[in-house]
């Protein structure tokens, strides 16, 4: 965009004044300009174009004063003229006027110009009736947000001018151009990254527009911008517009246009939370979300808020999903039942009338009979963030993190974990201070993710039949603050410093589509049963091999290779209350993946999954059910997690470290709660 400064270093310095209506900006360009003034028309139009000169340290300006607008769009032609401007790099730097009284609705065009790519300085004006109406403007960090100089003004009584025109200067110089990156959601993200590659790919778009705002305005159909386009050869891109147009819609029951235009003001709303404080009078009108938030967001009542949301969350998961896990424990029985008696009819050998029932759908069955509760799981996660109170979630518990030093955007991949780990891991790419991340994909691991979901159901379903979602619930809650712990700890020993600045976006409140809901569920559910297709049909049938080896012995017996190798590790968890051998192998084949727990327990138990239960309450205690449970969240990482974790940390180092803490971590929260239960007569 625009030639750089070098190129003019001999030329004036073109300063352009964009801004919304009644910010101040004519009375700026009058400060600046004084009495040498041009009026004239913009080319084609009768849009009045204002411009003036003035002499700065013995550098010339030229100073523009653009159209007052309050966005960029197509819809007039004062936009249209404020941003051809600025996209034909008219101007070396972009000043742009700011009503500090009403800094929301003025952000608005802020957002836009930095969406864009544009060399922008802010001038925060009025700022001395801000102060009068008791809106206090942390300015400092404002500017880190924004990531450009924000300088307060007061134009009518030139003040604040002559370091505005310094940062202006100095930013013409050293254009920083920096694009700020506002969140749209994950289903238009999807979507952005489609056209973004498009318009990565085509050399003339590419070179001449910023991709990802190309692809937010081909998502907002703008139609001037189409017009520009339309000789540009774009047939796929086009294409793949409406496509993604016509998905959103589908998906989310809302036009493009508007999703993103509430995202930004949602970025804007958590933007002036941060960084804004105001003393509210009674006549001041709020939004339905404002109004709800004032409840939500309470400094004293979120939290209670959210634990009674996420505990409301596993009792409907889990109240509506028993019954379920019956229903589909007695299909596979019938199925198991039915194969083996089709094998035997034909005179099949024993070992393959065993692989069959025993190995694959006695496995199999032990596993995906969870995917009642996982599926509702993932509708209830559905419904809080298609709603817009997941991200009231991340709000409130930024509070809690940065008071423990952490960083508060650390909690948006934690809350991903809850899904699973992995793309949790992934998501910490959003955080841009490298300590923050390290620590971030280090506690990640912590949160529990549904691959551990099923052996919670079970222990939980065998001894805490009554309470089950309250125990259930608790893991969760105990991940989280696990997590919390180990992340202060990491940050005051071993990463020191201040967390970075960010801003939580709050999209505003709207009812969730069915249709959106059901396709969320469906993408994260059906990951599990894929899952359950590949890796986890892979360990049952490497651990039904493990349990008839050596030749000859029992299955599943202590003299299996299996059974010697849980025999082996076993006394090390006689402390935490499950020192037996079955549990030893269910633990080390649940490295490969959490689910894997419970068929491998199936397996050497030599039970179906209906009578899994009946086995697990014969050998265990429910005080050595929930060490077990406690062990199960804390241990190792699955070895995608850990996958994970090594390609994003790039280090085998920090990888070994994630592994080895959270193995020591696990074993020592295991033993603390059956050794203390012991001593509190619960064992």
């Amino acid at each position: 965009m625009g030639a750089s400064y070098a190129a003019k270093a001999e030329r004036e310095i073109v300063v352009a004044l964009a801004g919304n209506p009644n910010s101040g900006k004519t009375s700026l360009f009058n400060d600046l300009t004084g009495a040498r003034q041009r009026v004239g028309n913009w080319p084609g139009v009768t849009v009045e174009k204002k411009e003036g000169r003035m002499v700065h340290d013995g550098t010339t300006i030229r100073v523009v004063d653009l159209p007052g607008t309050y966005s960029l769009g197509a819809y007039s032609e004062d936009e249209v003229i404020a941003r051809n401007f600025i996209l034909g790099g008219e101007s070396d730097v972009v000043i742009n006027v700011v009503d500090a009284t009403n800094l929301e609705r003025n952000l608005y065009l802020t957002v836009q110009l930095l969406e864009m790519g544009a060399n922008v300085v802010v001038a925060l004006n009025m700022s001395d009736e801000a102060r009068a109406r008791n809106i206090e403007i942390d300015v400092r960090r404002l500017s880190e947000f924004l990531g450009v100089p924000v300088i307060p003004t007061v134009a009518t009584r030139n003040q604040g001018i002559t370091e505005l025109l310094a940062q202006a200067l100095a930013a013409a110089r050293n254009p920083s151009r920096k694009v700020i990156r506002v969140d749209y959601g994950r289903e238009v993200e999807e979507e952005l990254g489609k056209l973004e590659k498009i318009v990565a790919s085509h050399p003339g778009l590419s070179k001449r527009y910023s991709p990802r705002w190309l692809a937010t305005k081909l998502l907002e159909h703008d139609v001037r911008l189409l017009e520009n386009l339309k000789h540009a050869d774009i047939e796929e891109l086009l294409c793949q517009a409406d496509k993604s147009v016509k998905h959103l819609t589908e998906v989310i029951g809302e036009d493009a246009e508007s999703i993103i235009t509430d995202r930004r003001y949602g970025f804007i709303s958590g933007l002036t939370r941060e960084t804004v404080k105001r003393r509210q009078t009674a006549e001041e009108r709020f939004t339905i979300s404002d109004k709800i938030d004032k409840v939500v967001t309470n400094r004293y009542l979120g939290i209670p808020i959210f634990l009674a949301a996420m505990w409301a969350m596993f009792q409907f998961t889990f109240k509506l999903g028993d019954p379920m896990i019956g229903w589909v424990e007695a299909i596979f029985e019938w199925i198991g039942g039915a194969l083996a008696g089709a094998l035997e009819a034909e005179g099949a050998p024993r070992f393959i009338i065993s692989l069959v029932s025993d190995g694959i759908v006695g496995g199999l069955g032990s596993v995906l009979v969870f995917i009642p509760p996982i599926f509702l799981l993932f509708f209830a996660i559905s419904v809080l963030e298609d709603s817009g109170y997941m991200a009231r979630a991340a709000y409130v518990m930024d509070r809690l993190m940065h008071a423990l030093g952490l960083h508060g955007k650390s909690f948006i991949p934690l809350l991903i974990g809850f899904g699973c780990n992995v793309p949790g891991i992934m998501a910490t790419r959003t955080l841009e201070n490298k300590r923050d991340r390290l620590i971030t994909i280090l506690i990640t691991p912590l949160m529990s993710c549904t691959a551990r979901l099923p052996v919670y159901v079970l222990f939980a379903g065998a001894f805490f039949s009554a309470r089950q979602g309250f125990v259930i619930f608790s893991l969760y809650i105990l991940g989280i603050v696990l997590a919390i712990v180990v992340g202060k700890l990491l940050k005051t020993f071993v990463f020191k410093g201040e967390p970075s600045a960010f801003v939580m976006e709050l999209p505003p409140y709207r009812v969730p589509t069915l249709k959106g809901i059901l396709i969320h569920m469906w993408e994260r559910g059906s990951a599990f049963i894929r899952k359950a297709g590949s890796v986890i049909l892979g360990v049952v049938l490497l651990v039904w091999v493990l349990s008839n080896l050596p030749p000859g012995v029992e299955y599943a017996s202590r003299e299996s290779l299996i059974g010697r190798l849980g025999t082996l590790v076993a006394p090390i968890f006689k402390p935490a209350g499950f020192g037996t051998w079955e549990a030893a192998a269910s633990l080390f084949f649940g490295i490969l993946a959490k689910e894997v727990v419970v068929g491998t327990l199936g397996a050497l138990y030599g039970v179906e999954e209906a009578g899994l239960g009946d086995a697990i309450r014969q050998h265990w205690t429910p005080l050595s059910a929930y060490a077990f449970m406690v062990m199960t969240l804390i241990y190792i990482p699955c070895v995608a997690t850990i996958a994970a974790i090594r390609r994003e940390t790039n280090s085998w180092g920090w990888t070994g470290f994630a592994i080895g803490y959270s193995l020591v971590l696990g074993w020592v929260m295991a033993t603390l709660v059956f050794q203390v239960g012991r001593l509190l007569g619960l064992g």
